[in-house]
């Protein structure tokens, strides 16, 4: 305080000082002697009382005092004759002080996060220079008016998230702007004379009075309520403009509603309606919504009448056709984002969808399109061919996935702009001509009926995601394999030898992945099928905002951290909690600024006890949630930790965080979020303006307001149990729980189902990114394990992962810029870069993997020794069967400078810099059991070949770098590369420690990846000359001299000396 005496004195002409977040405990008077000061903010500083002394400060303006103690203010305030704001928001102020009555120059009374139970009328009406009150955030129950007269000053009024019950506003008689939303309202009576904008959604409400007619209404929320009609003056409001009533139980419109001539956007999704109204003379609509009811037909003159109609969305209701668009070959359609999926369109509405020329997304996925009438459509059936029709050359996104389409025709080639073409869950065989297409980036053929691939000689210039998993009968050649390992992100599945054991598999998974409006992939997905030597599985998803930094952090980190914590503790909510704070305390050491909400599953089985069962344990922060489905219904595992709990919000208020505003999001043009979600507010609700979650990961300098504890839940998995769902924000603010169990319950390939909801999420309206694993259970009657413990230890239950009956390898790169181009990644998919190999890769990510056992590694007293018996939990493991682990580990390494937007950031040293990042398959199989026979095995085994060919390498070792002797470098010799060959092993790092360990922040980013072999040094065998180069190799090893005498050879690491466990890069 003394220093801060001296400062003042020093700057005795100051006008603006601000010492928020000081700790100060009290006021400090020294700030009183200065006499130019015209702004002060002293917020969050745990003051207590304000001195009588501020009422010298004449010249003074503005005074913040939010986020404080306070409960009452000095009469001596009132000497403040020029104050024009004064904040008071989050204190603990009871009622309006009575001084606020003389400070007439202030019109905005700011009291939200206070302690208010009753608003005392009476006190607003002395207080006739009070224009704008904002008192949310409070505990306000009732409005006290004592017979008070008309409040004719005050023009807004924020009462939103108080214990209103009712509200009768008629008495502010001039009311311009009422926000009354997150209350428990079931009535609402507002005087119209002036009302502009009425915010009333997420409420009870069943009755909704405006009186007289609101003439200068333009806005109006009351989404999510109870009402089951409009009220009539909605349909006389001359000037509205918007008109949200989603989430209601409303059965029919009112017929005059879309003539308003001045209505622009009505939202009426997820109601009741069965039909639209018919009368549409003179609508200038432009945007409509009517997804989630269960309309039959659109009207007749729908799409002909309403020719400013620029956005529909249709999708899950059960239509069975479309309206035309035109009557003639002229038509004035200017429609360009069509939405209709999970609908019954069959192929009849697809000639009629050519009267809209200036179509640019269309999404028909879960309809019943077959096919379409040759040589007269096409491609989709979407241009007539030799017609006078316009064509719809602007066609840029399609998705038509889950219908029983078997081609697409050629003419695609006629939609020049087309960029995402999304086709999966189908019945194609034949691969469509779609690399021609000068603009495509996305196309996505995943779990269809492909046998062959057929390529132009050069690939799209732009082309960013190639989706090929799924497809059972589909092989490629080595020379096709290698054209499309240039593509950023090719995903597709390779056979592999099967489960030789025949036991059951007790779960499996598929994941996807889609990219935001800014074509980010803010999210990651983590699956590891055998965790923890084949005894367990884990299963993550990790969501980061606007950032795409943190999800990937998050990804190659958590697993390894709950895999120690699990060494300490076998209590789930303990290892869990200890994972999540570990997790928190590596962000922060590494330097990491913002966060991201995550969820963990963790399935595991106790061999100990003989008559337990498979528990899954789930442990989440932030809107990452987890869905199980118990005998068709859907059972929460997960709680989001956000303003509307009430406990969160207590604390949050006791810790004196800042609950921010609601902001009016300005009209922007990113793609598909341009018509749908133009000009209108945007709750923004965030701690201290950064995030809306109470609980997440990061955000370290929001502590204590935000905390990385998580919800842990625990349940023992049962045969009823048929599958779960991990999802990210974007999927759950689209889809209820009850709607994404619905609808994935009959899906019987878990891929096919996690691309399901992520293609229903986009087509509801998701903008952001999304993540979804769908795992399913098949928990047997009989789930305990029969083996005897400690004996040599129990193997792990069966599950896809061990022998997995398809092998996927992805070459993903993060597109740097571009469209909102979906990026779906399968769950069956290691994704890994086309310029880097795979041991390059893992080294970064620290993955505890061994792609295949040694030969030697097991014998006799081996737990996996064939001739030992074993339950039908824990299958015998072969010597020489192949085991990877489909878990996705990824290291970014184009890391950002830990903000929102990481496009222009510069290059960092040592990473290549077409921004690519790599996602790579890590395997844990009984390495720590047999650790001293491995390690003494892995020291001298020769070359290492693979299924598709032999690496040679020239620069095995790091140039400048020590060889060293420990198992970081002596894992698995040769490393499986994207063409399938192998590549030589590198030194194993861990992104965490790395950061940990630099002094100072690399430009770019706080990551930074090893210097990279060249991979001209290497040189690979072709499959087809495998054999002989082993004969010749086998040949050369057995003309080698024989090895020197014990006592001539060099000494050899002591196998007790190496450490306890070992980081083995892919």
């Amino acid at each position: 305080m003394s220093f801060l005496s001296f400062c003042c004195a020093r700057f005795s002409k100051l006008k603006s000082l601000n010492l928020s977040n000081n700790h100060l405990g009290d006021f400090p008077l020294a700030v009183c002697s200065i006499p130019t000061l015209t702004e002060l903010n002293v917020s969050c500083n745990a003051l207590r009382a304000v001195p009588a002394a501020v009422g010298v400060m004449h010249n003074l303006q503005t005074f913040l005092l939010d986020g404080n103690f306070l409960r009452a203010l000095p009469a001596e305030l009132e000497n403040m004759h020029q104050l024009s704001y004064l904040g008071l928001s989050f204190n603990e102020f009871t009622d309006i002080p009575e001084v606020l009555e003389k400070l007439t120059a202030v019109d905005k009374l700011c009291m939200s996060g206070n302690c208010m139970e009753t608003l005392r009328l009476q006190a607003l009406r002395r207080m006739p220079h009070i224009k704008h009150v904002d008192l949310r955030l409070n505990i306000i129950r009732k409005l006290e008016a004592d017979e008070v007269d008309f409040l004719q000053h005050i023009t807004q009024l924020d009462l939103r998230d108080n214990k209103l019950s009712d509200l009768d506003a008629m008495i502010f008689n001039n009311i311009e702007v009422l926000h009354c939303e997150r209350n428990q309202l079931v009535t609402l009576n507002i005087c119209g004379y002036f009302l502009k904008a009425l915010y009333a959604s997420s409420n009870e409400l069943v009755q909704l009075d405006v009186y007289p007619v609101p003439n200068f209404l333009s806005y109006v929320d009351v989404s999510r309520n109870r009402l089951e009609n409009v009220p009539e003056w909605v349909c006389e409001s001359r000037k509205l403009e918007v008109l949200d009533i989603a989430h209601n139980q409303i059965c029919e419109l009112p017929a005059r509603l879309l003539s308003n001539s001045s209505l622009r956007k009505l939202l009426a999704g997820h109601n009741q309606l069965a039909r639209l109204p018919e009368r549409l003379e003179r609508t200038s609509v432009e945007v409509l919504d009517v997804q989630h009811n269960q309309l039959l037909e659109l009207p007749p003159s729908l799409l002909m009448k309403a020719d400013s109609l620029r956005f529909l969305n249709a999708s899950a209701n059960k239509l069975e056709g479309l309206p035309p668009a035109t009557l003639s070959e002229e038509t004035s359609s200017i429609l360009q984002e069509l939405y209709l999926t999970n609908n019954n369109l069959t192929d009849k509405c697809v000639p009629l969808l050519t009267g809209h020329p200036h179509l640019k997304i269309l999404h028909m996925a879960y309809n019943r399109l077959q096919s379409f009438p040759a040589r007269t459509l096409s491609p989709m059936g979407l241009i007539i061919c030799f017609s006078k029709m316009a064509k719809l050359e602007e066609l840029e996104e399609i998705d038509i996935s889950g219908n029983k389409l078997k081609a697409i025709p050629t003419t695609i080639m006629n939609c020049r702009r087309m960029h995402t073409v999304i086709a999966h869950s189908n019945c194609i065989e034949v691969f469509p001509e779609v690399m021609q297409l000068p603009e495509i980036k996305c196309v996505d053929l995943s779990c269809n009926e492909l046998s062959e691939v057929t390529l132009p000689e050069n690939l799209p210039p732009k082309l960013q995601e190639l989706d090929l998993t799924g497809n059972p009968r589909l092989a490629l050649d080595h020379k096709t394999l290698e054209l499309l390992n240039n593509i950023r992100c090719f995903k597709i599945d390779q056979p592999s030898a099967g489960d030789a054991s025949g036991a059951p598999a007790v779960w499996s998974h598929g994941y996807t992945e889609a990219s935001g409006v800014k074509n980010k992939l803010c999210v990651a997905a983590l699956s590891v099928n055998n965790f923890c030597d084949n005894r367990e599985a884990l299963y993550g998803v990790f969501d980061g905002d606007r950032n795409v930094e943190v999800p990937y952090l998050l990804q190659c980190t958590m697993s390894d951290i709950l895999a120690e914590e699990l060494q300490k503790t076998k209590n789930e909510e303990e290892y869990m909690v200890n994972t999540f704070i570990v997790m928190q305390r590596k962000l922060g050491t590494a330097g990491q600024k913002l966060g991201g909400a995550a969820v963990l599953c963790h399935i595991k089985h106790d061999p100990v006890d003989p008559g337990g069962s498979f528990t899954l344990t789930s442990a989440n922060v932030g809107k990452c949630q987890t869905v199980l489905c118990r005998n068709g219904k859907p059972m929460p595992l997960s709680r989001s930790y956000v303003m509307s709990c009430e406990e969160e919000l207590k604390r949050i208020k006791r810790h004196k965080a800042i609950i921010t505003e609601v902001r009016e999001r300005q009209p922007r043009d990113v793609g598909r979020a341009s018509m749908s979600q133009e000009a209108v507010p945007v709750r923004d609700g965030k701690v201290n303006g950064v995030t809306e979650s109470t609980r997440i990961l990061g955000y370290t300098f929001l502590h204590p307001s935000v905390v990385p504890r998580p919800h842990v839940q625990s349940v023992p998995l049962t045969p009823q149990d048929e599958f779960f769902i991990l999802g990210s924000k974007g999927l759950w603010d689209s889809l209820s729980i009850e709607e994404a169990v619905g609808a994935v319950r009959n899906v019987p390939d878990a891929l096919a189902a996690a691309k399901k909801l992520c293609t229903l999420a986009q087509s509801y309206g998701c903008h952001e990114s999304i993540s979804a694993v769908v795992v399913q259970l098949s928990v047997p009657e009989d789930s305990f394990c029969c083996c005897e413990p400690g004996a040599g230890g129990a193997g792990p239950p069966p599950s896809p992962g061990i022998f997995p009956p398809s092998v996927s390898m992805v070459i993903k790169d993060r597109p740097s810029d571009g469209l909102g181009v979906p990026s779906s990644s399968s769950g069956m998919a290691s994704e890994i870069s086309s310029e880097l190999s795979t041991s390059e890769m893992s080294s970064e990510v620290g993955s505890t993997a061994s792609d295949e056992p040694p030969s030697g590694a097991l014998n006799e007293s081996s737990p996996a020794y064939p001739s030992e018996p074993r339950c039908m939990l824990h299958p015998v493991c072969l010597s020489h069967s192949f085991q990877r682990q489909l878990s996705s580990a990824t290291f970014s390494s184009a890391f950002s400078d830990n903000g929102l937007d990481s496009d222009d950031e510069e290059p960092i040293e040592g990473v290549f810099t077409n921004g690519s990042r790599v996602e790579v398959e890590v395997d844990i199989h009984c390495s720590r059991a047999k650790e001293k026979e491995k390690q003494q095995h892995l020291l001298q085994v020769p070359a290492e070949a693979s299924d598709e060919g032999i690496v040679i390498s020239a620069n095995e070792d790091e140039p400048g770098l020590p060889r060293k002797a420990d198992l970081a470098a002596v894992g698995t010799i040769g490393r499986r590369r994207a063409n399938g060959s192998v590549a030589p092993q590198e030194r194993s790092h861990n992104v965490i420690e790395v950061a940990m360990d630099a002094p100072l922040r690399r430009p770019g980013g706080y990551f930074a990846a090893p210097a990279q072999p060249d991979p001209d040094d290497q040189f690979i065998i072709p499959p087809e000359l495998e054999e002989e180069v082993k004969e010749i190799m086998k040949h050369q090893q057995q003309q080698q001299p024989p090895p020197a005498p014990p006592h001539l050879q060099p000494p050899r690491p002591s196998a007790d000396a190496l450490p306890e466990y070992c980081d083995t890069p892919l």
